[in-house]
């Protein structure tokens, strides 16, 4: 292939400035050879070729040039392309898979084979992604209709995931395409609990309202002259907005729980002197309801890092719990016991009631925010169904956790595993 007037003149700059570079070289070389013609008599036919040769050498590229060459060329030949295709796929957090004219997969990425797994190259994409939107988001890029789409698509097995597929050219010379999987089931999931959870406050405040309005609209008609219907209803309407009062503190509780970052040790709590505190202030409760609280605290130095007044509020949350929904046992036991976890040492706190317990398919999600096993029961006791929620944020932010035994008959017990310093 013949050289334009541009490359003839970049090939002729490049040997000027190799010459230039080499310029002391080449002359110290003609001053030897020179000498070695005049002194030792040579003949001319040795002198011409070894001048000949200097100028040759003076011309050649270095060897970082030469490397830069190689480099350029075997980009020239396809090294980029090899690089884009497999090494910047990997890169790819995201699952991605390159595919061909006809839909067959070309290449994919770990997380591709990690997220849909079964991926081998030829595969059709159109048999193994058959859901309608795949489908129209193949025939439109292959079609060439559009360069770049993106659609909603959701994996049913193993587990329910939704992506966020994008698709598009990898170049119209290279005649491959690429999808890339956007998992947005995180998001979506944090969308529905916000949702649910707004769903949720205002059902539980919209109820008191109401009963609110109705009482309100009875004492301005029928029951404006009736002195005894009066107290009756009026002592109802600041139970409900007691109850109102109380659901907006929860909220605001785990509200603010929710924004504080990761609780850093830095403050030390007596396990024991808390716990006291905390039966001590719910002593008139566990008398009302006829029970009695039983202590069965281990001996020694019982001292964790945490917040004092947040773990109170776990305990307290704890505690009144097995107060109000285990009174039909009689008593409630609270232990402190040495953590039999020997990698990761602390204390286990157990409140435990013998009441009624709790059905084992609700375990799971007892506390989820507005969950309640027995909703009438949980109103009647007053609960907002937000205090097991908090007291698992709580634990969250002094990286401890709650676990929860139960059987129907027999009682529940909660207990918190609080590691040590």
């Amino acid at each position: 292939m013949a050289e334009t007037g541009a490359e003839q003149e970049s090939r002729r700059q490049a040997l000027v400035a190799r010459l230039w570079r080499n310029r002391w070289l080449l002359a110290a070389g003609i001053v030897a050879v020179l000498a070695v013609y005049f002194l030792a008599g040579a003949s001319i036919y040795v002198l011409v070729p070894a001048l000949a040769l200097l100028a040759a050498a003076a011309m050649l590229p270095a060897d970082a040039e030469r490397q830069s060459a190689d480099a350029a060329a075997a980009i020239e030949a396809g090294g980029l392309q090899r690089l884009s295709g497999e090494y910047l796929a990997a890169a790819v957090a995201d699952p991605l898979i390159i595919f061909d004219h006809s839909a067959a997969m070309v290449h994919a990425n770990a997380a591709a084979f990690a997220a849909f797994g079964g991926l081998a190259p030829g595969m059709s994409l159109a048999l193994k992604f058959r859901a309608p939107e795949m489908q129209a988001l193949l025939d439109g890029i292959l079609s060439g209709k559009v360069a770049a789409d993106a659609v909603d698509y959701t994996e049913k097995l193993p587990v329910e995931r939704t992506y966020r597929v994008s698709a598009s050219t990898v170049g119209h010379a290279t005649g491959l395409y690429v999808l890339v999987f956007k998992d947005q089931s995180e998001t979506r999931r944090i969308d529905r609990m916000r949702a649910d959870f707004i769903a949720n406050a205002s059902h539980e405040l919209r109820t008191p309202l109401a009963s609110i309005a109705g009482f309100i609209e009875t004492l301005r008609g029928p029951a404006r002259n009736d002195p005894a219907a009066r107290d009756q209803f009026l002592q109802i309407m600041q139970n409900q907005t007691g109850r109102m009062a109380r659901l907006i503190d929860d909220l605001l509780s785990l509200s603010r729980l929710e924004m504080k970052p990761y609780l850093k040790p830095g403050t030390e709590v007596d396990l024991r002197q808390t716990i006291d505190s905390v039966i001590d202030s719910l002593g008139p409760l566990a008398a009302e309801n006829g029970l009695v609280i039983d202590r069965e605290f281990a001996s020694g130095w019982l001292v964790v890092p945490g917040d004092r007044d947040e773990l109170f509020q776990v305990f307290e949350n704890l505690l009144e719990n097995a107060c109000k929904y285990g009174q039909s046992g009689g008593h409630v036991t609270v232990s402190i016991v040495a953590a039999e976890d020997a990698q990761q040492p602390g204390f286990d706190v157990t409140i435990r009631d013998y009441g009624p317990g709790i059905a084992e398919e609700h375990i799971p999600r007892i506390t989820e925010r507005f969950y309640r096993v027995d909703v009438e029961n949980s109103r009647t006791q007053k609960g907002t169904g937000l205090g097991l929620s908090i007291v698992k944020h709580i634990l969250t932010r002094h990286n401890a956790r709650l676990s929860i035994k139960s059987e129907v008959g027999k009682g529940a017990a909660f207990t918190v595993h609080l590691p040590a310093r």
